[in-house]
């Protein structure tokens, strides 16, 4: 009772050193805490709500959405809330922008994907952005966690509010799929695991207008009780290796730089790079996602007449990083510190430079490695491109390029 009366009241408690978002929230907190123990103030909640207006951040509006109970107002926070929604093909996620005063809540925006989940499970049960939060919530994890304590316990109260609420029947079904009037797929699923069922349908059976038809449908169903989740895809591979960039989630672009000489890499107009034999190069790869990423790849095929220097061998010539910036391969300071790179793995290959990284916020990217030219010829180079590693339809590429390394 002591603590409850204390979140009544809780406005002169709230220290002057954040701002004024940060003010909203811990208001918005003390309301939702103050309704899930039975002892709600809705006309409270809907003063906060139109004193913070515009400067409510999604996590304070999930929170306060648990505490009013005025109809309008619940509408316009779930319509905001759909707005702001950042959606993928199988996933959705949520981001605030707290700034400097991010740490004096612990906000991030993981917690905030795991409290908009939980607000959309009680107020708006059928919304179609709960399955997929819920999956976006769940490819945020790290070694079976979150970030830190405050993520993993706002993760775990939504999450088992879902199972409690969608997942409570142990499933015991078969589910099925068809191709218009083709029967393709059949798999039985009894009890709770983690197996997974796929089925392949090559390309010709979807073009064969004997199958497929025109407009025919893939149809799933199952046939008994539980909750089924499949993915569909469409793996191909291009007849042309001259390329466009492409955006399906990533902008990605690569540019040759030379080390020693400028004369050693120049572009013509028509996009053809040329690279004097023997020479150095840096090669700089940009990468914007547009939004929260997790298990990401960016991979940049290597022309046949280049070899990447792995800076890690000793006998790897030391190479000076450009002016200003710091070691080939780190990230921009302003984004994840001083001393932090983005990435979590680099692999130079014989054939490729591979990079990792298992959550980006949305943003852009940088990474550069050094190469020489070893073989002279003319080369079609395959697109840098980044995919997420478990969700390939978010994809980016850039443009294919020709490289003609040259004796001169």
């Amino acid at each position: 009772a002591a603590a409850l009366g204390f979140l009544a009241e809780i406005e002169p408690h709230i220290p002057p050193v954040g701002g004024r978002r940060a003010e909203l929230a811990v208001r918005a907190y003390a309301l939702h805490v103050r309704a899930a123990a039975g002892t709600g103030d809705p006309a409270k909640a809907a003063d906060v709500y139109r004193d913070g207006g515009a400067e409510l951040e999604l996590d304070a509006l999930a929170w306060l959405w648990t505490a009013v109970d005025d109809p309008a107002i619940a509408a316009e926070i779930e319509r905001t809330i759909s707005n702001r929604a950042v959606a993928t093909a199988g996933t959705t996620t949520f981001a605030t922008n707290y700034a400097e005063d991010a740490y004096l809540i612990a906000a991030s925006d993981r917690r905030t994907d795991a409290i908009v989940l939980d607000a959309l499970i009680g107020e708006a049960p059928d919304s179609d952005l709960i399955a997929t939060t819920v999956a976006g919530l769940m490819a945020g994890q790290r070694n079976g966690r979150w970030g830190n304590v405050y993520e993993n316990s706002f993760a775990l109260i939504a999450l088992h509010r879902y199972f409690t609420t969608f997942e409570s029947v142990t499933p015991d079904f078969v589910a099925r799929a068809w191709l218009g009037d083709t029967y393709v797929a059949e798999h039985a699923f009894a009890g709770r695991s983690p197996d997974r069922s796929y089925t392949r349908i090559p390309i010709d059976l979807l073009l064969d207008p004997g199958v497929a038809g025109d407009g025919a449908s893939l149809v799933v169903a199952n046939d008994g009780v539980g909750r089924l989740y499949y993915r569909l895809g469409v793996r191909y591979a291009p007849d042309d290796l001259a390329l466009a960039a492409r955006d399906e989630g990533f902008v990605v672009d690569r540019v040759f730089e030379a080390v020693d000489d400028p004369a050693d890499v120049t572009r013509d107009a028509d996009g053809t790079w040329h690279i004097r034999a023997g020479a150095k190069v840096r090669v700089r790869l940009t990468m914007v996602a547009d939004a929260v990423r997790t298990h990401v790849a960016l991979i940049d095929p290597l022309p046949a007449g280049l070899e990447a220097v792995n800076p890690d061998l000793d006998v790897a010539q030391t190479v000076p990083p450009p002016a200003g910036e710091g070691d080939a391969g780190e990230s921009t300071p302003a984004r994840w510190g001083w001393w932090w790179n983005w990435f979590e793995h680099a692999q130079l290959g014989d054939d490729r430079v591979e990079v990792f990284a298992g959550y980006l916020p949305g943003g852009t990217y940088e990474y550069d490695y050094i190469a020489r030219a070893t073989t002279p010829g003319q080369f079609v180079v395959p697109p840098a491109r980044a995919e997420q590693i478990y969700a390939p339809e978010m994809f980016g590429r850039a443009v294919s390029a020709t490289v003609v390394v040259e004796d001169r």
